[in-house]
Parts: C-alpha cells; structure tokens; sequence
C-alpha cells in the first residue's frame, strides 16, 4: 500500500496492546497497524513450525537437564509444544499478525495451553540464535531431499543405456557437429554433472549442520547451559563456535542458494539441448506427450513446454541468489533486521529446483531417441576428421601438420560432396605416403567411435566399464 495513503488513511481498529508483544516491556506506545504489516514474517516463515517445535523441544529437555526447568515442567512443554505441532499440521492453527513470526505465534499458544510455565522456555536463547536453528534444520532436509531427487534423475538416465545401447550421435562444441559419440557416453554426461551437485550439497550439509541455539542474541548467555546435549538431540555435527558470528551468519542459506542455482544451471542447459533435439530441425528426440502441451490456435503443434519452464526457472533461482548476495554484502555485526528476507529467497529456489527434478526425472527416462533421423543424417559434418588426423599421427607426423593436411583433405571432400569415407585410396596416397588402405579402419563413425582409447573417451568399452560403475554406485 503506498506510503501516501497510508498517511491519509490512519488505521482505524483498536492497536495491539503493549503487552500482547514479548519485548513490550520497555515500550509506552503501541506498535503501528502499518508497522505490523510490513514487519510480520509469520506470512511464509511458518512453513518452519517443525523444526521451531523440534528446536524448542531439544532445548526445553536440556533446560531440564542442567536444572533450569524441573521434569515436570519440561514434560508440560513438551507436550504443549507437540499437541501445537498437531494443530499446525491439521491447519486448525490460528496463525496471528501481530505476534510476526511463527516462533512468537508457537510460543504465545503455549503459554496459553500451559500458563506460565511456557515463558520459561525462552530461557538461554533469543529468537537470533532460535531463528538460525530452525531455518538450518529446515536446509539440512531439504538438501537430503533434494539429493534423494537428484539421485532418481541419475537413475532415469542411467535407465536409458539398455535401449540406447550403440546409438551414436553427433557431439557438438560451438553448436557445431565435432565427434561421433555414443548416447549412453551423452547420458553418462549429466550423471557426473548430477553427482558434482550432490557432492556439492554434502560438503554444504556440513556447514549447515552447526548449532547455533544457546549462542543466544549475540553474546551468549549466563544461564547453565548446555550446548552439546542441544546439538547431539538435534543430530548436529558441532556448534556454531562464535556468538557473535552466530546470530548474523548466513553463509549457510547463501551457499546452499548458490549449490541449488548450479543444479538449475544444469538442467537448464539439459533442458536447452533437448528443445533443439526435439525440433524437426534436429529431429533427434520424441518427447513423451505427458509432459507437452499444445497451441491454442495451431493444432499440429506438441510444445516442450516443461523443458522450457525448467530453462526459464533457472532464472529466478539465480536472481534469488543475488538478490541474498546483495541482502548481506553490507551489514554490520550482529544481527539486522534485514535477514528477515533471506527466507523467502531460499524457499522459493527450493521449491522451484525441486519441482523441476521432479519432472526432469521421468521425462528424461520416457523421451525416445529417434534413430533412423539420427543415424539418416550421421555421417553430415565429417565427424571421423580427427580420428583421421590422430591415424597419421600414429604415424609419427607432428600433430600440427597432420591437422593442416586432413583441413585440406576435408575440404577437398566437401568440393566434391562426397564424405572422407567416400574419397578413393588414391586420393588420400597423394595426400601423403603414410596414408593408406589402413585409414578406412578409422573412417566412418562407427569406426571413429571405436579408435577412442583413453579413458574416460565414448569408446564403446570404456562406456560400458562406467554404465557398471554407475549402477553400482547408485544401487545405494
């Protein structure tokens, strides 16, 4: 609502009273209607309700322990807090306003359900380090679940290589046609590039899975207590050592931003390739129809329309990123109000990378090469040229020489609309002694794609040796 309206608009209902905010107590006024609107979070931050109740609960046992609730009173916590996680959960919860965020709104319910009790819970922590707490236990599963995505999308690609098994396809590098590779060598492709992303939220899981809880608003606390009990009931792997780092850091949120962009970049470019291939231009790839929509006016059409959100989505999960780079490349320790917005900007690329891997995974199994177009049109782009130029290599012709005198055989070639498969023995004598009837062993892509050798290559075996490895590493 703009400013200027509100200013000649002043609010009409009855202001919360001072009390009913938890840090009321050095405030004689009360908080604006318009304040209140536009510093609430509970809007989307109740989406933690969970982890803020499994969070609260860890520390309302660890209260106990050092001796600052008694087992009755952390036994009425515990189950307050769980009979308000059930009442979430059934959307029977009445979220409110004025009490900004889903911590206040749990913890007002509390006292309500148990009296005054419930108020000690906030003992020894702020909401700085509560809110940290929650927003890394949710990362923490959202990276397992993403990863358990990630994995499905390896398996639909590794799923191919039974049916595609001896499909060669043109590789390409500037969008040009390069080498002759196997489709299965294709597909082994986007495991790696999957299995990196992986790698990549691991090694950020364990930057994430540091408690912060008990380093309170930003220099700790005096209460007894007990930080280790905390982290081992909560599955962290150590704590956030600085109390004053604690409460303002959000590498976690940020790194966790940038591994899930890398997994959008990924299947965008995937998501790219398979547009192009599914056009009559290529005409490389059918679709499966589940996953296509049509044209309103055009009745021929079936549109890759999932590819090209995917491709699309890509874009506000890297803006998301940015947007929590700029959030945070300015503010002064500790905590600022600021980072109130980091949340939104995390959620949404969640959601949004998950909801793609959830496509990618069966569109990727369904989709079927079209072989007869591929293979019609294999032999275009004199793919078996550097196959050739390594034979007279072996040879012993310095590569820069071999690769001058197969241009110029290439060439001639293309003057004559003929492939080098096609140009008489004679052809490729006058070109040079050393070439002989031996190059027709490595002319032609099925024979280029077999002359490969190194690892790693699309050398049929060599392909078939990582298929094993894949499978095995996937059978996890």
């Amino acid at each position: 609502m703009p400013t200027a309206f509100w200013l000649s608009h002043p609010p009409t209902r009855r202001l919360p009273t001072v009390s009913d905010k938890p840090w009321g107590g050095v405030f004689e006024s009360a908080t604006d209607e318009r304040v209140e609107e536009f510093t609430e979070s509970v809007s989307f931050d109740r989406r933690l309700y969970e982890h803020d109740i499994r969070g609260s609960i860890a520390h309302a046992r660890m209260l106990a322990e050092v001796g600052i609730l008694t087992a009755d009173e952390r036994k009425q916590i515990v189950s307050g807090l769980t009979a308000i996680g059930d009442q979430i959960a059934a959307g029977k919860f009445p979220f409110k306003r004025e009490l900004e965020d889903v911590h206040m709104n749990i913890e007002r319910a509390l006292v309500e359900k148990i009296g005054d009790v419930g108020r000690k819970l906030h003992t020894g922590r702020s909401r700085n380090d509560q809110v940290s707490t929650d927003f890394r236990l949710w990362v923490r599963d959202e990276i397992d679940a993403i990863d358990k995505r990630l994995k499905i999308l390896q398996h639909a690609f590794i799923s191919r290589t039974e049916k595609d098994a001896g499909v060669i396809l043109p590789g390409y590098t500037h969008l040009q046609r390069a080498q002759p590779v196997l489709a299965n060598h294709y597909w082994l492709a986007y495991c790696e590039k999957f299995e990196r992303d992986r790698q990549r939220l691991a090694d950020c899981r364990k930057r994430v899975n540091q408690l912060p809880l008990g380093t309170a608003a930003m220099a700790g606390t005096t209460m007894p207590i007990d930080r280790e009990l905390v982290a081992k009931e909560l599955s962290f792997e150590g704590l956030v050592a600085n109390s004053l780092d604690s409460s303002s850091d959000r590498d976690f949120a940020i790194e966790f931003a940038f591994c899930l962009s890398l997994v959008a970049t990924h299947l965008s470019g995937w998501a790219e390739e398979w547009i192009l291939w599914a056009t009559i231009e290529f005409d490389f790839i059918k679709l499966p129809q589940q996953f296509c929509t049509g044209s309103s006016i055009m009745p021929q059409k079936i549109n890759p329309d999932v590819l090209e959100l995917i491709r699309g989505k890509t874009a506000r999960v890297d803006g998301n990123l940015t947007s929590l780079l700029v959030l945070v490349k300015s503010l002064p320790l500790a905590y600022n109000r600021d980072l109130q917005e980091d949340k939104e900007r995390v959620f949404d690329s969640a959601d949004t990378v998950r909801a793609c891997l959830e496509l990618a995974a069966p569109l990727a199994a369904g989709a079927d090469l079209k072989r007869e177009s591929i293979e019609a049109r294999l032999d275009h782009g004199y793919l078996d040229a550097t196959t050739l130029m390594e034979h007279l290599i072996h040879q012993g012709v310095p590569q820069r020489t071999a690769h001058e005198l197969i241009g110029k055989l290439v060439s001639a070639a293309m003057k004559r609309g003929e492939r080098l498969s096609d140009l008489p023995v004679d052809f490729f004598k006058s070109a040079h002694e050393l070439l002989d009837e031996s190059v027709y062993e490595v002319l032609g892509v099925e024979n280029a794609v077999k002359a490969f050798c190194s690892t790693g290559s699309t050398n049929p075996t060599k392909v078939e040796e990582q298929i094993a490895v894949w499978k095995d590493r996937l059978r996890d």
